[in-house]
C-alpha cells in the first residue's frame, strides 16, 4: 500500500499538468501548469499555475519596480484567497528574476525560466522585452509589461495598461500648451524639448512630443541622453531655451536634469512620464511650479475599489506610488487567465487567444471603463505637482485628461517610429 501511495504520487508529478479533476482545465502539456499545488498554497487542493516575473531589484529603476512587484504579489495573493482561477493557485514568487534592467540579464533569465512558467506577471523595460520579443511570440508565451511604449498596441501577447508613453508626451504638450496659458499669470508654450534614452522608451515619448508639437505648429528637438548620465542634456536645455522640456528617463537623472536646469537659471517648465517620479522628489529644490507629473493612473491614496482592495492586501508598507502600477498591470492577465478557463483548456495558445479578445477588464475604479477594451488603446493622462503634503508626494491637479492630439491622433504604428 505504501509503495503504491509513493507510485501515485510520483506519477501525479511526473504527469503534472496533465488533466485535472474537480473542474480543472486540462493543461496536458503546458509549462508551467501543475495538478500539484503549488508551494505554501493557499488553497491546498488547487492546481498550481507558475507565473515569471522579470524585473528590476538593484538596478536604475528598482525604487519603482521594486514596490510594483510587490503589489504584484499582493493582488494575486487576492486571487487564491479568493479561491484561484480554474482550480488553480498562482504563485508569482517561485520564478522571480532580478534582471538587475540589464537587457543581456533579461534574455538569460527568460531562457532559464521559460520552460517553468505559463506566461509572465511582469516584465520590465520596453527595449528588455523587445529582446526576447520574437521567442515570445514563437513559443506563445504573454506577458505584462511594466512600460508604457505604445508598441505593446500592436503586439499580441503584451497586455498594456493605461495609457502609453506616446499618450503621455502627446497630452502632456498638449495639457502645457492649453493649461499654462489660462494661468492667472499666463505662460506660453511655443517651443517643446523631449529628453529620453534610446530605445523604445525614450523614442516612443519623443514620437508623441513631437506628433503633438508638429501638430500645434511648435517649435520642436529632440535630445537623447544615456543612462546615469544626470545632467549632461542641460547643455541643450540652457542653450535652446524650451518653453517645455519632456522627460523620459529614470528618478535620478529626471532630478539630476531639473535640479542643474533651474539652478544655472532655466525658467522653464518640465513634465515627467511616468517611470521619472518618485516621492522622494517631492521636497527637491527646483522642483516646485516648475515640474509636473503625466501619468497612467491616480496615485496609491486615492479613493477607488481598486486602491482600497491594493491597500488592504499590502497591508503597512512604505509610500509608494508605484504599488498602483505592480496592482493595476495585473488585471488584465488575470481577466485573460479566466476567460481560458471558460473555454476548459488552460494552454499558452488558449491563454495569447484570450488576451487578444479581451474587451472588458474591471479595474476596480483605477482606470476608467473605457480603458478595460483591449482592442482601443486608452488615451487619458493623470497630470500632478509635486506636493509634500500628499501621502506619496503628488496632487492630481488634472483627472484623465485626453487632448486634442491624442483624441484625434490614427495610431497606425508605435509612436516610437514616427
Amino acid at each position: 500500500m505504501r509503495r503504491a501511495r509513493l507510485a501515485a504520487a510520483a506519477l501525479l508529478l511526473a504527469l503534472s499538468g496533465c488533466s485535472g479533476e474537480d473542474g480543472r482545465a486540462d493543461a496536458r502539456g503546458t509549462p508551467g501548469v501543475t495538478a500539484a499545488p503549488c508551494p505554501d498554497a493557499t488553497n491546498p487542493d488547487n492546481g498550481c499555475i507558475y507565473l515569471g516575473t522579470l524585473t528590476d531589484l538593484t538596478g536604475p529603476f528598482s525604487a519603482i519596480s521594486s514596490p510594483a512587484t510587490r503589489a504584484q504579489e499582493a493582488f494575486w495573493k487576492r486571487v487564491n484567497q479568493q479561491g484561484g482561477i480554474g482550480g488553480h493557485d498562482i504563485d508569482v514568487t517561485r520564478y522571480l528574476r532580478d534582471t538587475g534592467y540589464d537587457e543581456a540579464a533579461h534574455e538569460r533569465l527568460y531562457a532559464e525560466t521559460k520552460d517553468h512558467v505559463l506566461a509572465y506577471a511582469q516584465m520590465i523595460g520596453s527595449p528588455h522585452t523587445n529582446r526576447v520579443l520574437h521567442a515570445m511570440l514563437a513559443e506563445k508565451v504573454i506577458t505584462t509589461p511594466l512600460s508604457w511604449t505604445s508598441q505593446w498596441n500592436f503586439v499580441p501577447n503584451v497586455l498594456e495598461a493605461g495609457g502609453s508613453y506616446c499618450v503621455e508626451a502627446m497630452n502632456a504638450v498638449d495639457y502645457a500648451a492649453d493649461t499654462f496659458a489660462r494661468e492667472k499669470k499666463p505662460y506660453k508654450v511655443e517651443s517643446v524639448m523631449s529628453i529620453g534614452y534610446p530605445g523604445e522608451f525614450g523614442a516612443d515619448s519623443a514620437g508623441g512630443a513631437r506628433i503633438a508639437a508638429q501638430r500645434r505648429g511648435l517649435d520642436y528637438h529632440p535630445v537623447l541622453m544615456d543612462q546615469g548620465t544626470g545632467a549632461k542634456p542641460v547643455a541643450q536645455i540652457l542653450k535652446r531655451r524650451p518653453d517645455l522640456v519632456v522627460i523620459a528617463a529614470a528618478p535620478g537623472d529626471t532630478t539630476a536634469i531639473v535640479k542643474a536646469a533651474v539652478q544655472q537659471g532655466y525658467k522653464g517648465r518640465f513634465i515627467g512620464n511616468n517611470p521619472s517620479w518618485i516621492q522622494s522628489m517631492a521636497g527637491m529644490q527646483g522642483f516646485r511650479g516648475r515640474f509636473w507629473l503625466a501619468g497612467p493612473w491616480r496615485p496609491y491614496a486615492t479613493d477607488s475599489p481598486g486602491h482600497a482592495a491594493m491597500r488592504a492586501a499590502l497591508g503597512d508598507v512604505a509610500e509608494s506610488d508605484a504599488y498602483v502600477s505592480g496592482w493595476t498591470y495585473s488585471y488584465g492577465l488575470k481577466a485573460a487567465l479566466e476567460n481560458t478557463v471558460k473555454t476548459g483548456r488552460l494552454t499558452r495558445a488558449g491563454l495569447l487567444k484570450a488576451a487578444g479578445e479581451l474587451t472588458q477588464v474591471d479595474y476596480e475604479g483605477i482606470l476608467p471603463e473605457e480603458a478595460g477594451n483591449m482592442s482601443h488603446p486608452f488615451r487619458q493622462t493623470v497630470f500632478s505637482v509635486p506636493d509634500k503634503r500628499q501621502y506619496t508626494g503628488i496632487r492630481v491637479v488634472e483627472d484623465f485628461y485626453e487632448g486634442p492630439t491624442a483624441r484625434t491622433h490614427e495610431l497606425t504604428e508605435p509612436c516610437a517610429e514616427a
